[in-house]
């Protein structure tokens, strides 16, 4: 395990090698920031954002909590995805949850987990919509891996729901959404394969937040 004093130095390392690469790096870095990607992920420690995507510093804005979750009330994620969305104007926004995820783990279990408890009913609520297809998993290991991907799935719906995101969409003809999930065990990303665009247009029945009329356009 690295001490702490370690980290400073292992710091003074970091700069030199940038540096020794491009002596503009911090320069660069400090001027502006324009990535194209938006990434909600898990805090879970085990997974390195930008090592996993192969991104460096300033291509990927990133917002980590529990269990990769983005609820209407919670205002960081909100705010997180408001100023990426209409500030930074990514092009993709991505969620990303993870098998073996502590979190969902923590939400299937009958257990009061105090202050923890309001924040994991989002993922309780993700199992109560799809418990007929997670009961029929005889597998407990398998049913808490699909639990995952479910919710994620269902994060990146309340992305959707936003009006940042609807309205940068009828605007710019974008957000691309994704939903992933990385395996710890082999490191590999899965894509969910979200149909954003279908997902937009069936929710915008009941959330539409632009008033454009898209759903009738699209109908027509």
């Amino acid at each position: 395990m690295t001490t702490y004093n370690e980290i400073f130095e292992n710091n003074r390392r970091w700069i030199a090698s940038k540096l020794a690469s491009d002596s503009e790096f911090f320069g660069k870095m400090a001027n502006s920031q324009t990535p194209p990607y938006l990434y909600i992920g898990c805090s879970d420690s085990r997974v390195p954002t930008n090592e996993i995507m192969g991104l460096e510093a300033g291509e990927v804005f990133v917002h980590r909590n529990i269990g990769n979750l983005v609820p209407n009330t919670d205002l960081n994620v909100m705010g997180v995805i408001n100023y990426a969305v209409v500030h930074l104007q990514v092009k993709h926004i991505i969620v990303c949850g993870h098998y073996n995820c502590g979190g969902v783990k923590a939400a299937m279990q009958a257990k009061d987990l105090g202050i923890l408890n309001p924040w994991l009913r989002n993922i309780r609520d993700v199992y109560r919509l799809h418990m007929d297809e997670l009961n029929a998993i005889e597998d407990e290991h398998a049913r808490y891996n699909r639990l995952v991907e479910l919710n994620t799935q269902e994060q990146c719906i309340n992305v959707i729901k936003t009006a940042a995101v609807q309205k940068s969409y009828v605007a710019n003809g974008y957000h691309t959404e994704h939903g992933w999930v990385y395996d710890l065990k082999n490191g590999l990303l899965k894509d969910l394969e979200i149909d954003f665009e279908g997902v937009l247009h069936e929710i915008q029945k009941i959330y539409d937040l632009t008033g454009s009329g898209l759903m009738q356009k699209d109908s027509e």
